[in-house]
């Protein structure tokens, strides 16, 4: 009987650990280096029309588009829909990401842990009410 109970604990703390899974992202200060970063993130993507871009500033703002032109301290971006042109500071930058590139890492790994969280119940929890252990009516 402990065997069962515990295993149940086992695979349900399993469950809920990769399900409850969160990315922990120490957002305690600005990083020095962050403009740096944005500007080498805007030079690995292409530019044009056919190349989209999301740019989140640290004010909240969020720029959609296409980078049209780099400069040494900004670049600036043009959106699509109403070819509107903002030129923005690298200092100014949050976030830089290519659009419409799929699903971003945390989405795998949340698929992924959910994926891991239904084979292990299925593994062990299953096999722990079904095979007479819980006494339960579930059906098999």
């Amino acid at each position: 009987m402990f065997k069962k109970i515990s295993t149940l604990l086992v695979s349900a703390s399993i469950l809920a650990t990769s399900l409850a899974f969160q990315s922990a992202q120490a957002q305690a200060g600005r990083d020095p280096d962050a403009a740096a970063k944005a500007r080498v993130k805007v030079e690995k993507l292409d530019a044009g029309s056919n190349a989209g871009v999301e740019v989140k500033l640290q004010d909240g703002t969020k720029l959609k588009g296409y980078v049209s032109a780099r400069e040494q301290d900004s670049f600036t971006v043009t959106d699509r829909k109403t070819g509107a042109s903002s030129v923005v500071r690298y200092a100014e930058v949050s976030e830089v990401k290519k659009s419409g590139g799929g699903l971003s890492t945390k989405s795998w790994i949340i698929i992924g842990s959910a994926i891991a969280g239904t084979v292990v119940t299925w593994i062990v929890v299953k096999p722990a009410f079904c095979d007479g252990g819980a006494q339960t009516k579930f059906p098999c």
